[in-house]
């Protein structure tokens, strides 16, 4: 599994073909629910859905064992481990689509959880091969998925774990909540069992910031886990999108 260094020759986010293209492709796909009259704020959805991604990472029917430990994720596991594993082996791309209505009623009928945060509700599935997604799924709309803040959010809390996104891309609401993603599951994998265990029993606290851009040359050069974007859609290969900084993980 990979340690989250983007230069490393096992990173999923390294833009140059890998051994991980070898292997098939799944995608985990998240779906934020928007509805006309009363949007989420884009805040509040990128890190519902940062934490979506743990929840899924840490559930017992992803890994079998008591949802946190290294060593759980090498066992059988529960219904969806397969599916996860061989995601985690992939490229672990995410995708993020949008419902409303009758087409978010129709996402909570199929087998996944549904995050609650603020104001935004994300729902995340098990890992669908890229090309084989549910017709329920496959049908909700990827582009356009955009939102605001009806006000600045607030400072983060220095002793909790925050995203920090580039100040330096422009990216809609549904590519940033997948990098918010990305920014989450990199972190998990840098952390011990037992700090794992300490952000899961705490209900995955988090916040979504977008770094001041005199922070972000500093940021990415920290040595925490750092994504480059594959550059699949949106944004050029290998761009710096997010720093992951959890306490645990600092040096």
């Amino acid at each position: 599994m990979s340690t989250g260094d983007p230069n490393s020759q096992d990173s999923p986010f390294r833009h140059e073909r890998t051994s991980r293209d070898e292997a098939p492709q799944f995608v985990l796909p998240l779906v934020v629910h928007i509805e006309k009259a009363s949007p989420p704020a884009r805040t509040d959805a990128l890190e519902t859905a940062a934490r979506a991604v743990l929840v899924m990472l840490s559930d017992e029917r992803s890994v079998g064992g008591g949802g946190t430990s290294r060593s759980s994720e090498a066992e059988s596991g529960g219904d969806w481990a397969e599916a996860m594993r061989d995601w985690q082996d992939a490229r672990i791309r995410k995708v993020v689509r949008r419902a409303r209505g009758a087409e978010w009623r129709r996402a909570e009928a199929l087998p996944g959880i549904t995050v609650t945060g603020k104001s935004a509700e994300v729902r995340v599935f098990p890992p669908v091969p890229l090309d084989g997604w549910p017709k329920d799924l496959a049908r909700l709309q990827v582009s356009g998925t955009d939102l605001d803040d009806p006000e600045p959010p607030a400072g983060p809390d220095p002793s909790a774990p925050v995203i920090w996104m580039s100040p330096d891309l422009d990216m809609s609401a549904g590519k940033a909540m997948a990098q918010a993603g990305h920014g989450a599951q990199l972190a998990w994998w840098a952390l011990s069992d037992e700090s794992r265990t300490a952000w899961h029993d705490a209900g995955f606290p988090l916040a979504v910031r977008t770094a001041a851009p005199a922070d972000w040359p500093a940021l990415t050069a920290s040595g925490l886990p750092l994504v480059r974007d594959a550059g699949f859609t949106e944004i050029a290969p290998g761009s710096c999108t997010v720093v992951a900084d959890h306490p645990a993980l600092r040096g």
